[in-house]
């Protein structure tokens, strides 16, 4: 059976399994690039140094953004495409994202070598913490490209249809991290350098392997000079899909720095340092939901534009209660052993440890409902209602926990920072499902009334 048209007639509960378990893996596997960093900086460094790496996370969460912006619009547009059997429209979607990619990587690294310094500073660099935070994000500017390029490209090749390979590309990725990361801290004592090369030397293999991938004859999709040339009207689709997600990291990026200003103020350079360790903790625990996502999304599409109503329905209930699960379990494994959990990235600052402990358990009070938010955001992504989508992503990013944290902070101190994140959950989640199960009611209705009609004109 050909993988793309099996979307349509295989079992949706094969299917989300199949897409999605490799998805997980590969999600999981991106995830160890950032808390394999923190591991061995905080071990290998220090607490200072730590807080110094965790200040440029907006600069990370920038560059994953752009790379979804083209990526995972191109992905849901490809999805929709094969859905309705035009391979050469697709293959030209490819083609139109990887040069986003480079065009979008270029401005990032030119600009971002340029304002270094006073970017850092806004992002909450203290004196003290500076050297590091600059000496880390210096070389990840350097290896934009290679980010972007992979990032991107993978989501295509699940788009396709081809879970495990995309798995197999990120895995290759980490396990080269993870082995070069010690070498370069522990063994050539590059400090937060190391722990930046590391990334950048593994992210260079991911992107021959991808690149070799769609030039080759193993996909369906071939990259190819011609489709290169960017078309308004496809670059239009990319960017109004890719949008969400984009706004989902940008409003990351605000949110970090916001919580950062707040951190220095009530907790000072140890209590950014515990925000990163619980952003690492939380993002662990998401990433098996963002996989889930992504296995659900070409399924999603594809019978979305096959008008197979029922399948996407099942599709985002399934996804949903698996999602629910995930996030019941990291619950209870956060309030169960927040001491721990906080240890495995440094043994020896015991404030550090109290405080990130403290601020773990707070954060994700409220977290076993999140799991089902995420993933009806990703059904409006996936059926390209992309302001919808866009919105939803930002409610619990921006709109809500923003004012949160200008609120809370002055009555409650540092727990009112730690307090804004579950309070932003309630409130973003309950409107999100509402929208939700409102639209999915509604789902196929104005079809049936059109086939209605011409049964009825015929009839006449």
């Amino acid at each position: 059976m050909n993988k793309t048209n099996e979307l349509g007639t295989e079992s949706i509960g094969k299917l989300l399994l199949k897409f999605s378990i490799p998805s997980v893996i590969g999600m999981v596997v991106n995830m160890l690039y950032n808390i394999v960093d923190r591991i061995f900086v905080g071990r290998g460094v220090g607490s200072i140094a730590l807080s110094g790496v965790a200040v440029t996370f907006p600069i990370v969460n920038v560059i994953m953004g752009f790379a979804m912006l083209a990526g995972i619009g191109a992905a849901a547009v490809i999805s929709i495409k094969l859905g309705q059997h035009k391979k050469e429209d697709a293959e030209k979607v490819l083609g139109n994202a990887f040069t986003l990619l480079v065009i979008f990587s270029l401005c990032i690294t030119i600009f971002g070598i340029s304002f270094l310094n006073p970017i850092l500073k806004v992002l909450g660099a203290s004196n003290e913490t500076l050297p590091y935070a600059r000496d880390f994000s210096f070389i990840i500017l350097l290896g934009v490209m290679l980010q972007s390029v992979s990032m991107g490209l993978n989501n295509i090749i699940r788009a396709e249809g081809n879970p495990k390979t995309a798995m197999l590309t990120m895995l290759i990725g980490a396990v080269l991290n993870f082995i070069a990361n010690p070498i370069f801290i522990f063994v050539l004592h590059l400090g937060v350098k190391g722990s930046a090369l590391a990334t950048i030397v593994s992210q260079s293999v991911t992107v021959i392997w991808t690149l070799q991938y769609f030039t080759g004859g193993k996909s369906l999709l071939k990259l190819t000079k011609k489709n290169m040339k960017l078309d308004k009207v496809v670059v239009k689709e990319i960017i109004s899909i890719g949008m969400s997600p984009f706004a989902m990291q940008m409003a990351a990026s605000l949110v970090t720095i916001t919580f950062n200003k707040s951190l220095a103020i009530y907790g000072g350079d140890i209590a950014i340092g515990a925000f990163s360790l619980i952003m690492s903790v939380t993002m662990l625990i998401l990433m098996p939901i963002f996989g889930i996502n992504q296995g659900a999304q070409p399924i999603i599409g594809y019978n979305y534009g096959a008008k197979q109503y029922d399948r996407v329905k099942k599709t985002v209930f399934y996804a949903s209660a698996a999602a629910t699960v995930i996030t019941t379990l990291g619950f209870i494994m956060v309030q169960l052993f927040p001491v721990q959990i906080i240890s495995i990235f440094n043994t020896s600052d015991k404030s550090l440890i109290s405080m990130g402990a403290r601020g773990l358990r707070i954060d994700l009070l409220f977290f076993p409902i999140v799991g089902s938010s995420i993933v009806c955001t990703n059904y409006f992504q996936a059926i390209a209602k992309a302001k919808l989508s866009t919105i939803l992503s930002l409610l619990r990013q921006v709109i809500m926990i923003i004012p949160l944290l200008i609120i809370l902070p002055p009555f409650f101190k540092l727990d009112g920072v730690w307090m804004a994140q579950p309070i932003a959950d309630v409130l973003s989640t309950a409107i999100t499902l509402i929208l939700a199960v409102k639209q999915m009611k509604t789902l196929g209705h104005s079809q049936k009334i059109t086939e209605d009609r011409a049964v009825s004109d015929a009839a006449r």
